[in-house]
């Protein structure tokens, strides 16, 4: 399994991200449980965030952005997905 990096930008109003991310945690949440998710965070600008997965390649991490609740509610758009190569923890 392989480390990928995925930046999400908020492309809706602070309100609509708001109502949409109990339903957002709770999904990540559960990918954390798996395995599937590494971390998560906001960025300290509010613009958006960064998640690492650990997955077999980028189709699988594609596949869990788009059943985060937060893509089904439109209310961010995925910037980039990177492959990461991790040095040193993780």
């Amino acid at each position: 399994m392989s480390h990928y990096v995925a930046e999400i930008v908020y492309t809706a109003a602070p309100e609509a991200v708001a109502a949409s991310r109990p339903a957002h945690r709770e999904h990540l949440a559960a990918l954390l449980e798996r395995g599937s998710l590494v971390m998560s965070g906001p960025w300290a600008d509010g613009t958006g965030a960064c998640l690492v997965y650990r997955a077999d390649d980028e189709a699988a991490v594609r596949e869990m952005l788009e059943a985060d609740p937060f893509r089904r509610d439109g209310v961010v758009e995925v910037r980039s997905v990177r492959e990461w190569t991790v040095v040193l923890g993780g």
